[in-house]
């Protein structure tokens, strides 16, 4: 019996070695990207090794350019892609060309792939971050800039608009709101090193430089210096911060937190002594938003439905969506360096319906390419499951497939409960596929205007919700192997 027991493990082991080799030779769901004088550096090189054990993927080496794996990425058609690059590398251009390469591994305006971009102050920070497998279930937030507490286990905000606001919420409590010292910026130190926020949250003035606490008052400073972070508070104190724990940061709202122009960039230092292992943010100046705050409502506002890597690339559907549908010449257009159209936008009878002008236009396209995601798409951080507005159920049977939006909240179901912020609200209801689709064929559901691509499914939120109506859509579509 024992031999028998043995000889099962063995060919069980033959068939797992089988699937990793058939898996490296299409190469997998999971694709590493990385420069050939990064692949060159041992230290980096270990990054890049490190990845490719942990999600048994394939490495894709380039010279030039990052656009010239373009043509090895359709090919491998990878579930996830990772770019490795040394801060040097990961410039405002090297994020634009992320976004645009990963929008172009088939033929529609969509993201194709979840990307991320692996950088660090140094080659062991970015190997830290590699090597992290254990997933984040966030439960603790703290934050510079209002943020639903009802939707965590417990929290804590501060305002950037009003001095001394604050609004805490305990664990199995409610949010209380309380009346602090103008200066808040020891206790935003100590919402990273003593309450170890799972979760951090800013907005308001910023630059590669520093974060600006106070928007409309005067309060602290948070800084850098040779990768780590500390707090200035308005007496010229300094505060260090050393926050280990594993934490996920979007600066929702800051200018060019997400700009990485040298090794003395806030970005590298929350990543190097914060803890950060995912972070989003602006490699620009931000005015329209609608990139940045727009990840709330997907993270945030529907609580566990999805990642953090997830939500990112959903809102940049999201956007690519509103420029097709509202303004369709100008979805793959640019702009000038004076943030203009080159030629003049045509405002179409959708768009005037639905309040939009050439503004809206531009400030999508400024936002289309600016936002980098920086950390391992692979890694899984998710908010704990909460209460959600609407529930959605994706089901099928063979090849025909059944997406169902049950609203929660009555008529205010698809609305957000914050609508801090800028373009708040009215992001369509998205539904990633486990694998890829192919052979669509929508059968019923059509007034709902629902986009089907190989690897999601899109309903627009039409706002208001109304109960007694069913929100359905039927399609078919065969799945490839996830």
């Amino acid at each position: 019996m024992r031999s028998i027991r043995l000889l099962f493990r063995f060919s069980a082991f033959l068939l797992q070695l089988s699937s990793l080799a058939w898996a490296a030779e299409q190469g997998g769901d999971y694709a590493v990207v990385v420069s050939g004088v990064t692949y060159q550096d041992p230290a980096w090189r270990e990054v890049v090794t490190t990845l490719q054990n942990k999600h048994h993927a394939s490495v894709i080496s380039y010279t030039g350019t990052v656009q010239t794996v373009l043509g090895e990425l359709r090919i491998k058609f990878p579930r996830y892609v990772c770019f490795v690059a040394q801060p040097a590398e990961a410039t405002r251009a090297f994020v634009a060309q992320v976004h645009r390469l990963t929008r172009s591994l088939d033929d529609d305006l969509y993201p194709d792939c979840f990307w991320g971009i692996i950088t660090g102050y140094s080659a062991a920070n970015a190997l830290r971050i590699a090597q992290h497998q254990a997933p984040l279930t966030v439960r603790r937030v703290a934050a510079g800039t209002e943020v639903p507490l009802e939707l965590f286990e417990e929290g804590q905000w501060y305002s950037e608009l009003t001095a001394g606001l604050q609004v805490i919420k305990e664990k199995g409590g409610n949010p209380v709101t309380n009346q602090v010292a103008a200066d808040t910026t020891k206790s935003l130190v100590a919402a990273l090193t003593e309450f170890r926020a799972d979760l951090f949250l800013t907005s308001g003035h910023a630059t590669e430089r520093d974060w600006q606490i106070g928007y409309k008052y005067r309060n602290g400073y948070f800084r850098c210096e040779e990768g780590v972070l500390y707090g200035l508070d308005t007496a010229g104190n300094k505060h260090r911060i050393s926050s280990p724990n594993p934490k996920v940061y979007l600066p929702i709202g800051n200018c060019l937190m997400g700009h990485i122009d040298s090794t003395n960039a806030m970005a590298l230092a929350f990543m190097n002594s914060a803890g950060v292992l995912q972070m989003m943010g602006y490699t620009v100046n931000t005015w329209y938003g609608y990139a940045g705050w727009g990840c709330l409502d997907y993270f945030i506002e529907q609580p566990g439905r999805f990642t953090f890597v997830e939500a990112f690339l959903a809102n940049q559907v999201a956007l690519m969506h509103r420029l097709e549908t509202f303004f369709p010449d100008q979805a793959a257009a640019d702009l000038d360096e004076r943030g203009r159209f080159r030629q003049s936008v045509s405002v179409s009878a959708a768009a005037r319906e639905a309040g939009l002008s050439a503004q809206d236009a531009a400030g999508l396209v400024y936002d289309r390419d600016t936002v980098a995601f920086y950390g391992d798409p692979g890694w899984v951080a998710r908010m704990a499951d909460g209460p959600l507005g609407w529930e959605q159920k994706l089901s099928h049977n063979g090849t025909e497939w059944i997406f169902e939006i049950i609203p929660r909240r009555g008529e205010t179901s698809f609305q957000p409960l914050s609508f801090n912020g800028s373009q708040r609200g009215g992001r369509p209801f998205l539904q990633f596929f486990e694998g890829r689709l192919k052979n669509i064929e929508i059968v019923s559901g059509q007034e709902l205007n629902p986009l089907v691509t190989d690897t999601f499914l899109l309903v627009p939120n039409p706002g208001k919700s109304d109960p007694s109506r069913s929100y359905k859509v039927v399609f078919r579509g065969i799945l490839a192997q996830p």
